[in-house]
């Protein structure tokens, strides 16, 4: 009943809206106090449960601090905003900016044979590699490019089919043999990829569905035990992410947020700990809930959230995502509800990846009732409503999914005296203009408290927008030095910084680095 508003914006009126001008750059830090400098990256392989944890291969604790990025599971069958960006650059934005995972909202339509893409611009190079590929072959690309940049993916069967969505997981058209044939199909062209940690069954479950009746055709529990049992059957390695319904013991609340039930029948697979539950919750710009109007608002926020799904989580049942959750921030109600939904997920700072996990809805500014990080322009980022989520971002993840190895000798061992290197890379370059990012490594065995790069550029680039940095520019020399939030940097750690460019072309140059 919540989403009828949040659909996408037509990709018509989208297709106007401009390139990328700048990129912005990912946050420094660690997952867990109990992981050193010398550790592996969190992350590595393939991830489990254990009670209220999310593991990684060895064994570590992850966050998972995402962005959804919809498309897939529309006309379009593709990722939006293609029509003005290549993908690599808005995935290398979403690195920059601090997320470590993408949700990828799909429809059953992009595995139907003869499925093509559209409103995909292949202008001046951009999204060259993804000519003449199916959705699916697109969709391969999104999750290779994303594993090289250390982000992973959460796979969501948002829809049956790209007309909207459906109260329960199966229609007329799509029926639960459909359903569950898909779910196979993907888990098994991504086994052997630890980027794709795990599959969101299906989204926003609501009335008639149910949990618990044992009514099979509408018991969403029941159904995800079959949909998880089969998707396991062919990739056990797999997260299996289940969301709730709308309405359990005569009590409703949000589409998919309602897992009051969970306590008396849990969702119970055949393979351990691989059950992730997961919550959407939403603020007035998508409808008014009575909560928003009781005079104790926002401090009764905590309890209706400890009330639907927080308890999970508290009492270390297991895992709890919060797989979206936004808000155009208009309204001065939406801005409490999202300043005490952020401090109730647990800032990272504090409880590291002892944590609710999320992904912010959404990535896209063309969600009718909550726009997104990005506004209309594709390019230019929403500062104030990223800024609400910089506390509970978490480190990014090794790179394929793979163990970073060795970060090199430390250097400076005498100790006591601050020093940092810097690597400056080039993302993504379409001619008219491009992207990169210097990464700021502590190469010294005290930790810093700031730290300044500078180049020089070879030929007459200028910086059009950085992010997380500050920066001037005389010449063709750049100095940029870190932001607030991430000039701290530990022993053996890194901060990066990213901006856009024009025009493209021209040599990578040296960088130099000091550090206090």
């Amino acid at each position: 009943m919540f989403r009828s508003l949040r659909r996408a914006l037509g990709a018509a009126a989208a297709a106007l809206l401009l390139p990328l001008a700048g990129v912005q750059a990912a946050q420094a830090g660690t997952a867990g106090t109990a992981v050193t400098a010398e550790a592996a990256v969190p992350g590595a392989g393939y991830w489990h449960t254990d009670g209220r944890q999310i593991r990684d291969a060895a064994g570590q604790s992850v966050r998972i601090a995402g962005i959804n990025w919809f498309g897939f599971e529309t006309a379009n069958h593709a990722v939006h905003g293609l029509w003005a960006r290549d993908y690599k650059s808005m995935i290398d934005q979403m690195k920059s900016l601090g997320y470590n995972t993408i949700r990828l909202p799909y429809s059953d339509d992009i595995l139907k044979s003869g499925s093509v893409p559209n409103s995909i611009d292949f202008s001046g190079g951009k999204n060259a590699d993804l000519q003449g590929l199916s959705p699916l072959q697109i969709m391969d690309k999104i999750v290779a490019y994303a594993g090289q940049d250390g982000l992973k993916v959460v796979l969501d069967r948002h829809r049956p089919d790209a007309g909207g969505q459906s109260a329960l997981w199966y229609t007329s058209a799509v029926p639960e043999s459909t359903w569950i044939t898909n779910l196979k199909a993907l888990a098994t062209r991504y086994k052997g990829d630890s980027t794709v940690i795990g599959i969101d069954l299906h989204n926003e479950p609501h009335d008639p569905a149910c949990w618990g009746c044992g009514d099979t055709a509408r018991d969403w529990r029941l159904a995800a035990q079959r949909a998880g049992n089969a998707v396991l059957s062919v990739n056990p390695e797999l997260l299996v992410f289940v969301e709730g319904v709308q309405t359990f013991d005569g009590v409703s609340g949000w589409w998919g947020g309602n897992l009051m039930g969970v306590a008396r029948y849990p969702v119970q697979l055949d393979v351990p700990n691989r059950v992730v539950y997961s919550a959407h919750d939403y603020a007035t710009s998508v409808a008014q809930q009575s909560w928003f109007s009781d005079p104790s608002f926002p401090d009764n926020m905590p309890g209706i959230w400890d009330k639907y799904w927080g308890y999970i989580f508290k009492q270390n049942i297991a895992p709890v995502w919060v797989g979206e959750f936004g808000t155009t921030l208009q309204s001065t109600v939406d801005q409490k509800w999202l300043a005490a939904l952020v401090k109730y997920l647990r800032p990272t700072s504090t409880n590291g990846a002892d944590s609710f996990s999320w992904t912010f809805w959404s990535w896209n500014p063309n969600s009718g009732d909550t726009g997104g990080i990005l506004k209309d322009d594709w390019q230019t980022v929403d500062t104030v409503k990223d800024g609400y989520l910089a506390s509970v971002k978490a480190p990014g993840f090794p790179p394929g999914g793979s163990d970073p190895g060795d970060p090199g000798d430390p250097g400076d061992p005498g100790g006591g005296t601050a020093a940092c290197t810097a690597a400056y890379t080039v993302s993504s370059d379409w001619g008219g203009g491009f992207n990169a990012e210097v990464k700021v490594t502590n190469s010294g065995t005290t930790a810093l408290k700031s730290w300044k790069v500078t180049w020089t550029w070879p030929g007459a680039q200028k910086v059009t927008n950085m992010w997380n940095a500050s920066y001037t520019q005389s010449g063709a020399t750049v100095t940029a030095v870190n932001a607030g939030h991430n000039g701290a940097v530990a022993a053996g750690g890194s901060a990066s910084l990213g901006f856009g460019g024009a025009p493209g072309g021209g040599g990578v140059p040296a960088v130099s680095c000091t550090a206090t």
